[in-house]
């Protein structure tokens, strides 16, 4: 059982980045935690790590059962499992697309249907979706990635309002550029060869964005973040974590005419 004061806290994809700054800290802080992995490996700071595919179902009803049989409750989740999809839109087949969004989006959804029950029952709980800045600004060449973490987006604005009479908090953290494994693991689109007439324009503006992420923040700084919003009573809709030129940008998104915003976007990303 969790000791008095801590909260249960249970990590999607905390094998590696985010996920795993995130359970680390958390289990230092004094908090019960479980990061799931799909292959997970001994957790080496005292946690405990679950087998957790978050693409089925009947894996994230085990892993989320086995917490409650064990602590009898969760009070908080971090949908955190995700990976980045890279290349055109036009060369994107149905079956890349919808492995995107079957792990970034569909993946929260079945976690969320998984805690809620339980949640509504002891009348608390808190829901931290990791989007992205890639969910406020549409990524030239990331563009299921993006589609992913604004479907998010709204589902975070949705639940929240939905759940908030049974107690139960639900808040977005978007993170700008950090430096994680997700770089070397992007998955690139098979249709983008060298014969591609995206092929040039790809190639530029992802070298400029895996060049940011290389350059980013600290996953530390993510997870600190995340320790304050278990901390507080009440949290709010979204919250972006970052360097702090990277989440200017995206703000400016809000007040600036569409046409010239989408033109500074494209000429950072070389297009």
């Amino acid at each position: 059982m969790s000791t008095k004061g801590s909260k249960v806290v249970l990590v999607t994809g905390a094998s590696s980045g985010i996920g795993r700054a995130c359970a680390e800290l958390l289990s230092a802080r004094g908090h019960t935690v479980y990061g799931t992995s799909r292959k997970p490996s001994p957790a080496p700071t005292g946690y405990r790590m679950l087998e957790l595919d978050v693409t089925r179902e009947e894996s994230v009803q085990k892993g989320v059962s086995t917490v409650l049989e064990e602590q009898g409750h969760v009070d908080v989740v971090v949908n955190n499992a995700g990976y980045a999809l890279a290349g055109p839109i036009e060369e994107t087949s149905m079956e890349e697309a919808r492995r995107q969004l079957d792990t970034n989006f569909f993946g929260v959804l079945r976690v969320c249907h998984a805690v809620l029950p339980s949640m509504r029952a002891r009348g608390s709980g808190l829901i931290v979706n990791v989007s992205s800045l890639g969910g406020v600004v549409g990524l030239p060449f990331q563009g299921l990635y993006s589609a992913s973490k604004f479907a998010l987006e709204g589902l975070t604005e949705s639940l929240r309002q939905e759940v908030a009479s049974f107690g139960i908090q639900v808040t977005s953290l978007q993170p700008g550029d950090v430096r994680t494994p997700i770089t070397e693991n992007r998955v690139r689109v098979q249709r983008c060869g060298p014969d591609s007439p995206y092929r040039s324009a790809f190639e530029t503006a992802l070298g400029i964005i895996e060049k940011e992420e290389r350059a980013g923040a600290p996953v530390e700084l993510v997870a600190r973040r995340l320790l304050e919003l278990v901390d507080r009573k009440q949290v709010g809709v979204r919250y972006s974590v970052g360097h702090l030129s990277q989440r200017l940008l995206t703000s400016t998104k809000a007040f600036l005419p569409a046409r010239l915003f989408e033109r500074i976007l494209m000429s950072y990303y070389g297009l």
